[in-house]
């Protein structure tokens, strides 16, 4: 079973043995990398499959502040990973699906979530159409690797 849980930004421990293909971390980072950062509107948490983590994500609380194409209320999905051995079981779909139930009751003042995701990487993009979130039809261009698709999925 698929859950999410909050995770402490001082403590690595809980995920740090989650590891991506390299091929992937342009796209999602590292957990080293996430936690190295000074995000002070960003929190963590765990993907957990039967109570072991299995995957990371951070939710930003100032995405709206800093980006022209969030909408007050949105709050921003990044730094998706999904452990390379957990992958192409559903894992990142689940979770990112949960998001809807998991979200309101510690964020009750978001109104959608709102990610991007790079045109060149095509599994994830259907994950999160399979997870609820639906793409604006509009490109962001100032991705590292090229232009992402904007997606959103409403809240309540």
């Amino acid at each position: 079973m698929i859950t999410l849980a909050p995770l402490a930004k001082g403590d690595p421990t809980p995920v740090a043995h989650i590891r991506v293909a390299p091929a992937q971390e342009p796209f999602c980072g590292t957990i080293a990398g996430h936690f190295a950062a000074d995000e002070p509107l960003v929190d963590f948490h765990r993907i957990l499959r039967d109570g072991q983590a299995v995957g990371f994500f951070k939710l930003d609380r100032g995405y709206a502040e800093r980006l022209d194409y969030a909408l007050p209320g949105d709050l921003g999905v990044r730094g998706v990973m999904v452990d390379l051995a957990e992958q192409g079981r559903g894992t990142g779909t689940a979770a990112m699906a949960a998001l809807a139930e998991y979200v309101p009751p510690r964020y009750p003042q978001a109104r959608a979530l709102i990610l991007t995701v790079n045109m060149i990487n095509p599994a994830a993009i259907a994950s999160y159409r399979k997870a609820g979130f639906v793409d604006t039809g509009k490109l962001c261009h100032s991705g590292s690797i090229g232009p992402q698709h904007i997606m959103r999925m409403m809240l309540g």
